[in-house]
């Protein structure tokens, strides 16, 4: 009996983090299949042991995408999940038990793809879009709206007749492959973490707290499931002669985007003919899919059907299995990117996946190679399915020749020859020559000029080669003093050259946070540069500031911290710094940004809990600051008063309570600073 319990605990523990990695964080850890799988053993466990029943297991709830700076709200109807399969056979289990359920009565199946991407609903009143919520825990989610308003696919307005005064239409929103490679192509020339599928990038996209970020990328909306006034999905259908493909025909007569490979199949057979389709023509697709959804057509059968816990009983999704290869690992070449962080990469016989060729994928790190005792000449499996980044999932030890010469990860630079470092916490080996490094060298340079960080039009990675291997640029500082007939070339481009040269000048103007985020100090991105440029106010500060204050800052761990003290540690970067000074860059907040800060905070020491309207936390956190209060993380008798939005802790409530410390929500706290 411990065995099954312990069994149990791990199990719901680690779907738990599974959850959390998939929906909150955006990072999945394991693949659908392998989260299903443990799903379905959970289940297993808990039915043969009733006695272990716990109203918070996995089992008993979906998984949830709630954030914190976005306003929730309740779903008129539950958003509920569907049972999935991998199998054809469970599919017809499904087809037999429809039949079963109908005791006989003829039926249609809707098939239609399963696109991959974050679930929204949408609620229009007088034929405007009102709002658009996420699935969040199926029983309440985030209003998106803002951020949903810029996608182009969905309708603000209506048009059409016979449209209701208010209804719901759920449905995907997706990232295109083609917004999505250039994307990741950005973020791979930023050096930030690329995004591993569409649907991380969507979801991500989604909820950015700027609606700016969300148009600039591209996103696009299939909607599949109309919910009209008088059709509650799990009891107040109406006995309707109409089905569920003839409401999406109707909404997409009204201006939505509905699947243009719906089919209604008659028999069982159709449905594995149109899976059997489907399992090769969706690579041809411009966004990502990851199955079919077989829906019953009638809505009068389906409410005869009925609903589980979770799931619609008249409605499954087949999940398709992600598709393998098998290749010849014939090396391995290592890469040094702008932070000197090394990544090896395997070099493979060219394969087909997912209507792409592949010949080479990433290997993340010594611990990855070590993991699967990767060998030069290993016949490898690789994997892309719904991932748009091939990486190798197996290795067929037993085809290994007995001569294999195993791969040994690096000590030295490729590039400069200067020995590898690891700091501690970090997988990653680094290059620690950064001033000398040219891959390093350059690729700082490119950041630094970047759309995102100083915006200098016109300097690309060519320009920044040429100007590197002639000399005339060994640093971001020696920018500043290129002249145009430096960059002219032939008469034509004198032109080009004036513009590059107003671009560097003008580009001295750009925000303290905006320079800061274009030094390239490892693991500093948009938003970290926008923290720490707010809490610190300028540079020098920041400079000054020990491990310990930089990481009482929202955002801020260890890590960080630690990058960020070694950069400014090191002689020829604070000597770059200071050029860029005398060259008249920002080195802090502007007058206005600092004009807003105040004393009516000052000795005060508040926490912040709950989901606010007006302002994100790290945001609220800044005020406080600026305010001279104090953002503390736990209620104590020392605490001031607490700053509440909705969805605060019940337990901080109840200690709050005891102590007799104050609430106080958004208005009463902005009121207080004017």
């Amino acid at each position: 009996m411990d065995d099954f319990k312990a069994h149990i605990a791990t199990l719901r523990r680690q779907l738990h983090e599974h959850n959390h990695n998939y929906y909150v964080m955006n990072s999945p850890t394991i693949s659908d299949r392998e989260f299903d799988e443990m799903m379905h053993r959970l289940q297993e466990l808990e039915a043969q042991h009733p006695e272990l029943y716990d109203p918070n297991s996995p089992t008993q709830r979906v998984g949830s995408d709630l954030q914190e700076g976005f306003t929730q709200r309740q779903h008129k109807h539950p958003m509920l999940s569907l049972a999935n399969t991998y199998n054809e056979a469970e599919v017809a289990e499904f087809y037999d038990s429809v039949s079963r359920g109908l005791n006989g009565e003829p039926f249609e199946i809707c098939a239609e793809m399963k696109y991959d991407g974050l679930s929204i609903s949408l609620t229009y009143i007088d034929r405007k879009l009102a709002y658009a919520v996420t699935r969040g825990d199926g029983v309440k989610g985030d209003d998106v709206t803002q951020n949903v308003k810029t996608i182009r696919s969905i309708p603000l307005i209506l048009t059409g007749d016979n449209i209701p005064d208010e209804f719901e239409i759920r449905g995907e929103i997706l990232m295109p492959w083609k917004s999505f490679d250039r994307l990741n192509k950005e973020r791979e020339q930023q050096e930030e973490p690329l995004f591993a599928n569409p649907r991380n990038a969507a979801s991500g996209t989604l909820k950015s707290l700027n609606s700016k970020v969300v148009a600039q990328r591209q996103l696009d909306a299939y909607l599949y499931y109309l919910i009209l006034p008088e059709q509650d999905p799990q009891d107040l259908f109406a006995v309707s002669q109409k089905g569920h493909y003839e409401n999406l025909l109707m909404a997409e007569q009204w201006g939505f985007k509905i699947s243009q490979g719906m089919r209604l199949c008659k028999t069982k057979e159709e449905v594995l003919q149109f899976i059997d389709y489907w399992d090769d023509e969706r690579k041809n697709l411009p966004v990502a899919t990851d199955g079919i959804v077989l829906k019953v057509n009638s809505l009068r059968q389906q409410k005869n059907l009925g609903f589980t816990a979770k799931s619609p009983r008249w409605a499954i999704a087949y999940k398709f299995k992600a598709e393998r290869a098998t290749t010849r690992l014939n090396s391995v070449s290592f890469q040094v990117g702008r932070t000197g962080a090394i990544t090896p990469v395997a070099n493979m016989d060219a394969v087909q996946l997912s209507g792409t060729t592949v010949k080479r994928a990433t290997l993340n790190n010594e611990d990855f190679i070590r993991q699967f005792d990767l060998h030069i000449g290993d016949n490898v499996y690789v994997e892309k399915g719904g991932e748009i980044i091939p990486k190798i999932v197996g290795v067929d030890k037993d085809s290994r020749v007995a001569d294999a010469v195993p791969v040994q990860f690096i000590t030295h630079c490729p590039e400069c020859g200067a020995e590898l470092v690891k700091n501690p916490g970090e997988a990653a080996y680094y290059c620690p020559n950064s001033s000398q490094c040219p891959p390093q060298i350059k690729g700082k340079i490119e950041h630094f000029v970047s759309r995102k960080a100083m915006n200098i039009m016109g300097l690309g990675a060519e320009i920044i080669e040429h100007l590197y291997n002639s000399g005339l640029i060994t640093n971001i500082a020696d920018l500043y003093q290129l002249r145009v007939e430096q960059l002219n070339g032939d008469g034509s481009k004198q032109k080009s050259a004036q513009n590059i040269i107003n671009a560097i000048e003008a580009s001295k103007q750009a925000t303290f946070e905006r320079v800061l985020f274009a030094l390239g100090i490892p693991q500093i991105g948009e938003t970290t540069a926008k923290i720490l440029a707010r809490r610190f106010i300028s540079l020098d500060n920041l400079m000054a500031a020990d491990p310990q204050t930089l990481t009482d800052t929202d955002g801020v761990g260890q890590v960080l911290a630690e990058c960020i003290t070694r950069h400014f540690a090191d002689g020829k970067n604070r000597e770059i710094i200071e050029r860029l000074r005398q060259y008249g860059l920002q080195f802090q907040i502007s007058e206005d940004q600092q004009a807003a800060k105040t004393n009516r905070l000052e000795g005060m020491s508040i926490v912040i809990s709950g989901v606010f309207t007006h302002h994100s936390r790290d945001e609220y956190k800044v005020i406080i600051e600026q305010n001279g209060g104090k953002k503390v993380g736990s209620i104590s008798k020392k605490t001031s008063f607490i700053l509440a939005g909705e969805n605060m802790g019940p337990a901080k409530l109840e200690k709050a309570q005891a102590l007799n410390i104050r609430i106080m929500n958004e208005e009463e706290f902005l009121q207080l600073i004017s």
